[in-house]
């Protein structure tokens, strides 16, 4: 029992000093949080301290006077002031009743309840900030909206709410509320140019007595200021009604009005509320577009409703001559009066930096109506998109060349479906070029060659260039034929990265802004690394081929170094062209508002060629220069892969193609490659058994010759034999025999050889044949020495006959035994005939014949000595006889056997002299070139 007290009582002792362990615990850990919230506080205190104390004055001359924006161009010129134009004032009494409570129900409900701020407001925009992110929602009151387009910007930063609060106290305390509402309503921007509720209801009702708006008309003019150009109801009339009903929701719910007249109000038709009144142009209204929507994205700010100096990139006499060439001017080149309703966006961006010079958003636009150069999801890009996600990804990761071959045989079928995508010109003609696919714009190419890049290497390359895209992509979207479109401006960045070495500017329109408050920011882009110079240069390359001999020969300049693709899309309800020098890149989409509309496909070629020549006239235009990484090889066209030209490949077979450093072909192609022609080919007529009997020689083994025969210029195929002789029979008398052999293999054939016989008729001869026929060849002076020996006495002449090629190329009489032929051609074999001729009785011989062939000079270290041969003649006092020529090279330095005997038929000259007073016949005679 005792112990059981003890030990209670321990364990009292030990729970109490527990608790006054915690106890401690606690005290410190509260003591040291409330020093912590303390710094806090002071520091949080000391920092909205500073944010108030630097915070502008209350300007009552900002408050009344509109807040203009300044744009200049890249002259530093203003070329637009913006809030200073199209506002119409009205003071608080002109306000409706029914208009009032659209607004305050939208804007700010507790508008006369608060002090400027409404505290209600800011913790609901605390909570969501903390669960969504800090700027995620406002929490800003009419007055706060009034403080901010007076005297601060758009930003979301802490420093810029905090002072915006404090102003909207003192703004609150100084003026009355319907002052305050009456600064709101003539300061806000509600789209289409108009400044002002006044100004608005004219624009879009025709409304010039505010009293005379319908319940729906007060609800969309008080749901336009959120997004101008989003509820513009002549552009969007759907988004329209869709935010009127918002804003007649919350009448309703804050008792502005009952469900009955709400649902009154929802039945209206949009269209028939606005007025037929068109409204005014504003000049380079495309451009500034752009210029809004960049500087809303990158910066909060808006230069239709805070005082901003905004320098941009604007070219105005490009963006004049854009403007002028969508107009409907009589001077316009463009024929649009041939299509009224063709639209078109044009995007003008400087090539090395992104800036955009100019742009077209439409024909016949409205005022701040939608921009077919920049706005929504843009269109299908067609043919445009085969350098982005075919060719370009396929230089840059599988290092192909501009000679890369793909399979053009058939249409390609699409996996999964009964589909397929076929070329534009319905021309399949297997194997072609990657630049040959491109320039001819071919789809099945570009869907294989997608294919084997692969989808996810095709989109991180577009990607890189600016492209975004809506949907997963598919094979279609090499040939831009699926629903991810792109606008004219995405276009120009994506090829200006072609043309600038592979660097990728976003294109910017703004490159700084300065605000009321003196603070400034820089917006020029970045420039970006988008794929490897080789990969921009060879595309380039490839579309210059493009417009030089390709679909885009109607854009070309001439005289001005330009690449660009055309795309089209099916039906042509798309027509694309974009293309690019080193300065400028011009892409132009022309079409309809209505995409199932066809079109004329021309114009897009036009509005391109007439807006470059324009821009780029006077301007220095170099050409694109070819990096270190590319270099230019020569091809045999045909061969697959890529391979050198022979020797015997012929000039037109023959290509220039580009490629990757260290990826060059080096093997050389065998399939124009020739064998060696027959050598010593000779031939000779037997009379005594009426046959003609051939010889040649050849070195090399596995080949056959194929022989023909005939007389009068015309041979006929007579065999093909693995022996190096050939008998002929049953020839006719009287007649020349020419006889031509072929060596060939399965792959090749050599280069003709021939030789002629001329066959006795069945008179006796009446002259015996020259003996002892020889020739002598000098390569130096490439001329042969012929010689030979007769014993007939009589006023004897010699007939010498020149062939070559089967061809006589010289023919002549002398009077002496050796005559010397000069001019020979080198790598060529002549055939030599002598014939005696007795003058006083036209008594002839038969001829004997010999072979020279020629040969390119020695060294003149080798000793050449030259070639000699001899020939033998015999004949009978009936006239029979037979002659045989055989040559043996007699080289100074190897003493080795010449093979060669090409044959050929120029410049084949005679020299002869003088002898015992005959002058000889041929002297001096040229043969002219017989060769084709």
């Amino acid at each position: 029992m005792a112990d059981k007290s003890q030990s209670r009582m321990e364990r009292r002792k030990q729970g109490k000093q527990k608790k006054t362990n915690n106890n401690s615990t606690w005290k410190k850990i509260m003591k040291y949080a409330l020093i912590a919230v303390l710094l806090i506080g002071l520091g949080v205190g000391a920092l909205f301290t500073y944010y108030v104390a630097t915070a502008p004055d209350i300007d009552a001359e900002l408050l009344s006077d509109p807040a203009s924006t300044n744009l200049l161009d890249v002259n530093g010129d203003v070329f637009a002031k913006l809030g200073s134009e199209k506002r119409t004032k009205i003071s608080y009494e002109d306000i409706p009743q029914q208009l009032e409570d659209a607004i305050l129900a939208t804007e700010d409900v507790r508008f006369f309840n608060h002090i400027g701020i409404d505290f209600r407001r800011i913790g609901a925009a605390v909570i969501a900030n903390f669960k969504n992110g800090f700027g995620s929602q406002g929490a800003s009151t009419i007055t706060q909206q009034v403080v901010k387009g007076s005297f601060l910007s758009n930003d979301k930063k802490l420093k810029r709410k905090v002072q915006e609060q404090w102003l909207a106290l003192k703004l609150d305390s100084q003026y009355s509320k319907e002052e305050i509402l009456e600064m709101y309503v003539n300061k806000i921007y509600y789209g289409a140019s108009a400044y002002g509720v006044a100004t608005a209801a004219e624009v879009y009702f025709g409304k010039t007595d505010l009293s005379e708006l319908t319940l729906a008309e007060a609800a969309i003019l008080a749901g336009l200021p959120q997004r101008p150009s989003a509820y513009d109801p002549f552009v969007n009339p759907e988004l329209t009604k869709e935010r009127m009903n918002t804003v007649l929701n919350l009448m309703v719910q804050h008792n502005k009005i009952s469900e009955q007249e709400a649902e009154e109000a929802r039945n209206v038709n949009i269209e028939e509320l606005l007025t037929d009144k068109k409204k005014d142009y504003v000049k380079y209204e495309g451009f500034i577009q752009q210029v809004r929507k960049e500087v809303q994205e990158k910066t909060g700010a808006d230069i239709y409703k805070d005082g901003l100096t905004v320098y941009t990139t604007l070219d105005p006499n490009a963006q004049e001559q854009v403007e002028f060439l969508l107009s409907d001017s009589e001077d316009n080149p463009i024929p649009f009066s041939q299509d009224p309703d063709l639209q078109a966006g044009l995007t003008v961006v400087d090539t090395k930096t992104g800036a955009i010079r100019a742009i077209g958003g439409g024909r016949n636009r409205e005022n701040d109506g939608w921009n077919y150069a920049i706005d929504g999801d843009g269109r299908q890009g067609g043919s445009v998109m085969k350098p982005v996600m075919a060719y370009g990804p396929a230089i840059e990761n599988l290092q192909w060349s501009t000679y890369q071959q793909i399979n053009n045989d058939q249409p390609y079928p699409i996996e999964g479906t009964d589909k397929v995508i076929r070329n534009w010109n319905g021309s399949y003609n297997g194997w072609v070029s990657a630049r040959y696919a491109l320039e001819q714009s071919l789809n099945v190419p570009a869907v294989k060659t997608f294919d084997e890049v692969g989808a996810s290497a095709a989109k991180e390359f577009a990607e890189g260039l600016g492209i975004s895209f809506q949907q997963s992509l598919a094979v279609g979207d090499a040939i831009g034929g699926t629903a991810n479109g792109v606008t004219s401006l995405q276009m120009a960045g994506a090829y200006s990265a072609f043309g600038n070495e592979g660097i990728y500017h976003e294109p910017y329109a703004v490159k700084k802004i300065e605000y009321s408050d003196e603070r400034s920011e820089e917006l020029v882009s970045e420039s970006e690394v988008a794929m490897a110079d080789s990969t921009a240069y060879m595309v380039t390359d490839m579309l210059k081929s493009v417009v030089q001999e390709g679909t885009g020969t109607a854009a070309n300049i001439s005289g001005l170094p330009m690449a660009g693709k055309t795309g089209t899309t099916n039906d042509d309800t798309n027509s694309w062209f974009v293309g690019y020098t080193t300065n400028y890149t011009v892409s132009v989409w022309t079409g309809y508002p209505n995409p199932a509309e066809i079109q004329e496909t021309g114009i897009a070629k036009q509005l391109f060629k007439e807006t470059m020549s324009y821009i780029s006239e006077g301007v220095e235009t170099k050409d694109f220069t070819k990096p270190d990484s590319v270099v230019e090889v020569q091809i045999e066209k045909g061969s697959n892969p890529a391979k050198l030209p022979s020797e015997y490949t012929p000039s037109s077979n023959i290509v220039t193609e580009l490629f990757v450093k260290g990826t060059e072909p080096d093997s050389v192609s065998e399939k124009y490659d020739q064998l060696d022609p027959v050598a010593n080919l000779s031939a000779n007529y037997d009379k005594e058994n009426d046959t003609i009997t051939a010889n040649w020689e050849y070195d090399e083994d596995g080949v056959q010759f194929k022989v023909s025969a005939g007389t009068g210029g015309s041979l006929k195929d007579l065999t093909t034999t693995e022996d190096k002789q050939v008998e002929i029979s049953n020839v006719e008398k009287g007649k020349t025999y020419t006889i031509e052999v072929i060596a060939a293999n399965e792959d090749m054939e050599s280069e003709p050889q021939t030789v002629t016989v001329e066959v006795a008729d069945d008179e006796p001869e009446e002259l015996p044949q020259v003996s002892g026929l020889q020739q002598t060849y000098d390569p130096a002076n490439r001329s042969a020495l012929i010689s030979w020996q007769y014993d007939q006495q009589g006023p004897i002449e010699y007939e010498v006959v020149v062939e070559q090629g089967g061809q006589t190329v010289d023919q002549f009489t002398t009077n002496k035994k050796s005559v010397n032929i000069s001019q020979l051609q080198a790598d060529k074999t002549y055939n030599i005939h002598v014939s005696p001729i007795q003058k006083n009785n036209d008594a002839r011989g038969p001829a004997a014949s010999i072979q020279v062939t020629t040969q390119s000079a020695e060294p003149e270290d080798g000793g050449d000595t030259g070639d000699t041969g001899n020939g033998n003649g015999s004949g009978s006092e009936d006239g029979s006889g037979n002659g045989n020529g055989q040559g043996n090279n007699n080289d100074g330095e190897t003493g080795g056997e010449d093979d060669s005997n090409n044959t050929g038929d120029d410049n084949v000259e005679d020299d002869q002299t003088e002898d015992n007073g005959d002058s000889d016949s041929g002297e001096d005679n040229a043969i002219q070139d017989q060769a084709s």
